[in-house]
């Protein structure tokens, strides 16, 4: 069957003839809305490897590679194997903060234990007024989320009074997550041009994503970044996007599979991730 010069094999074709005759429908109608309905799901989608607990309880090692991610996504945030680093992907590229703050561009081979990516596809755009700590950057972005039940992909551009960050460096094998913070290094960008590049989960995901704001920071020239744990800025321009499937890649290496992952990790997960 030729639809607009493709061809549609048979093992499909007799499942669209199936429908015609169950809802009387054409096969156009039929098509129309599978394709709607799988672009729909690939551009409203979270894809995050392995979980937050498992990071907690130290299974830091290679899970996928930076290619993978980018075939899932281009844009979102996570670590490197053996926690070396923050990973901030944006606009199709994947770029290493080490704890210097200095960014590096990623090759695909590159290993991650956990991330959390998505195609960004925003929905609405908006300049935020002086937000001038991190807590004032949550209270403007909030009533741009229509639900406390979603995640959500948030990109703020524009020029930074100041932005803390920080980035862990290389660990052993199996070193929980709280230990591996107390080795982080923060550091302080002030007066600079960048991106936060931001993912929103909700409160029932703690036991298996980051509950909250997410942030990573990148310089506009890609030579600074890390972990976001205070921001001063004015005039940032935000774009969001409501993310209403989840895909969650569990991995299969012997660490995790052999791993002992509470579902209480949600304060060891605060304390590392927020630095309190």
């Amino acid at each position: 069957m030729h639809h607009g010069g493709y061809t549609i094999p048979a093992s499909l074709r007799h499942l669209i003839d199936a429908e015609r005759a169950r809802t009387g429908r054409s096969a156009e109608a039929i098509i129309r809305d599978a394709l709607s309905q799988y672009f729909e799901t690939s551009l409203h989608t979270v894809f995050q490897v392995s979980t937050s607990g498992a990071l907690v309880a130290g299974v830091s090692e290679r899970e996928v590679s930076v290619g993978t991610l980018l075939d899932h996504g281009d844009f979102g945030l996570g670590t490197f194997t053996g926690l070396d680093g923050e990973m901030i992907l944006i606009e199709g590229h994947a770029y290493h903060a080490d704890v210097n703050g200095d960014v590096t561009r990623v090759a695909p081979d590159a290993g991650t234990p956990f991330a959390i990516v998505t195609r960004f596809s925003p929905e609405q755009e908006t300049t935020l007024g002086p937000v001038r700590s991190f807590s004032e950057l949550e209270a403007a972005c909030d009533p741009l989320r229509g639900s406390g039940n979603i995640f959500y992909a948030l990109r703020l551009d524009g020029r930074f009074a100041r932005v803390k960050a920080r980035s862990i460096g290389p660990q052993a094998p199996g070193t929980r997550l709280a230990e591996a913070a107390k080795s982080q290094h923060e550091f302080t960008f002030t007066d600079v041009e960048g991106t936060l590049v931001g993912i929103w989960s909700p409160e029932f995901s703690g036991p298996f994503s980051v509950a909250g704001y997410h942030f990573h920071f990148i310089s506009a020239d890609r030579r600074h970044g890390g972990h976001v744990l205070d921001v001063d800025a004015e005039g940032l321009r935000l774009q969001i996007e409501p993310l209403s499937n989840f895909h969650l890649a569990l991995p299969e290496t012997e660490a995790y599979l052999r791993a002992t992952i509470s579902g209480n990790t949600a304060a060891e997960l605060a304390t590392a991730e927020r630095g309190r």
